[in-house]
């Protein structure tokens, strides 16, 4: 067993720390480890990566990516953006505070950290600039926003989480709603501050025209996530079946609404979203059958044991948030879900907590793991947006994921917080 965990890991760090994609990585480990510890078939690798692609769930991360390259060719994501403006626009660190609450709105569309951090961060960057602001501390408050993109429901975090733990995807999409906005709002309370403290962006009035117009015309934007979750509460079609509709209706509102649409935008969507997803689907798979493997060599049964012997359920979990902490940094989102939920997910089971509150816990701490080096894919998307360098970037951003770590630790350990919205 000893060996067998050290030959996996082993070759699977060092491919990564020489730069081989993480697919590659796991996939030529997975293959090492067989071939020189094991008599197990090299045709169950295979046979894995296509069973655990073969989920009607999965098929909502393509429709989702989809679905939010049409919200931010179509005008769709602009709209919210002034009707955010509108809102809090008026608040010290008013772009700041606009950037936030976009990018909470726009995770209610899209289901992805990036997408939220390149649509919005495209307009409020730039403008962040303008009324200056450090241009470090602009791009660090939308990498840190962009976070919420997979937090607020629909989240596709969520979807690989619920295959993979066999969880209620509807659920975890409910459960999600207030950690979200808790982040959103501790985020703010930052941006208030060091805006206060550097003179940061200028304050606009308020108006409760302006408030009324940007309504009326990002009203249809705003309906996206009421069409989303009401369809799935209602019982009127699945999460996947969900992202089709939204997709659907980004198309109708962008061509014949906002008519902003066209066959190029269309094209580029398209485009964008077949290339995305199948880097995607290939890690998905890839991972699936790292994570067979783990399971066939008993590695997250050992392991569950051994954390289980830590008596006290408190120093468990501060254990494994610190190790989701230390992965996220090193380790994309997804294939880090489908790797750890089935070593994890028994020692979360044998102290007692709801699959669904570990669900959020888990997807929380990889979020923060978008914005700390050496992955931090959210670092690497604003800093192309701005131009400001990552380390830059991580110097400025390190009182949001302070302030995020708090929220974690009380996600972690007041229930309700996740849960409690499930009645």
């Amino acid at each position: 067993m000893a060996l067998k965990i050290i030959v996996l890991f082993g070759v699977m760090f060092f491919l990564m720390v020489i730069g081989a994609p993480i697919a590659v990585s796991l996939g030529v480990a997975t293959i090492t480890t067989m071939v020189t510890t094991t008599n197990i078939g090299l045709t169950s690798i295979a046979t894995a990566c296509f069973s655990g692609l073969d989920s009607f769930p999965l098929m909502a991360i393509p429709f989702f990516m989809l679905a939010g390259n049409l919200m931010k060719s179509g005008g769709i994501s602009r709209r919210i953006l002034d009707f955010a403006d509108a809102l809090v626009g008026w608040i010290t660190g008013s772009t700041g505070m606009v950037t936030v609450v976009a990018s909470m709105f726009f995770a209610a569309l899209s289901g992805s950290s990036p997408a939220t951090v390149t649509a919005i961060g495209g307009i409020t960057i730039p403008e962040m600039k303008r009324e200056g602001y450090d241009p470090a501390y602009a791009t660090a408050i939308t990498a840190a926003a962009g976070t919420i993109g997979v937090i607020i429901p629909p989240s596709i975090p969520f979807v690989i989480y619920g295959v993979a733990a066999q969880c209620s995807i509807s659920d975890l999409f409910l459960a999600g709603v207030i950690p979200g906005i808790m982040i959103g709002v501790v985020l703010m309370a930052v941006n208030y501050f060091t805006a206060r403290k550097n003179h940061y962006g200028s304050k606009k009035k308020f108006a409760l025209k302006t408030l009324w117009n940007t309504l009326k015309s990002s009203i249809w934007a705003l309906l996206v996530p009421v069409i989303i979750l009401g369809g799935i509460y209602g019982g009127i079609f699945t999460p996947t079946e969900s992202a089709v509709a939204a997709i659907v209706y980004s198309i109708i509102i962008g061509l014949f609404v906002y008519r902003e649409l066209d066959m190029k935008s269309l094209y580029e969507a398209f485009r964008d979203t077949v290339l995305i997803n199948g880097q995607t689907t290939f890690l998905v798979g890839i991972s699936m059958s790292f994570a067979r493997f783990l399971t066939m060599s008993q590695v997250p049964t050992t392991i569950a044991k051994g954390i289980l012997n830590i008596s006290n359920p408190i120093a468990i979990l501060l254990v494994i948030n610190l190790f989701l902490l230390i992965v996220g940094c090193f380790i994309d989102n997804i294939s880090s879900t489908v790797i750890l939920t089935p070593i994890l997910l028994p020692i979360i089971l044998g102290i007692g907590m709801s699959p669904v509150q570990f669900g959020i816990i888990m997807t929380v701490n990889l979020a923060i793991g978008f914005i700390t080096p050496p992955y931090g894919c959210n670092l690497f998307f604003a800093s192309a947006i701005s131009g400001v360098s990552v380390v830059d970037i991580a110097k400025k951003i390190l009182p949001m994921i302070g302030v995020m770590l708090i929220v974690l630790m009380l996600l972690t350990f007041v229930p309700v917080l996740s849960i409690g919205i499930l009645g």
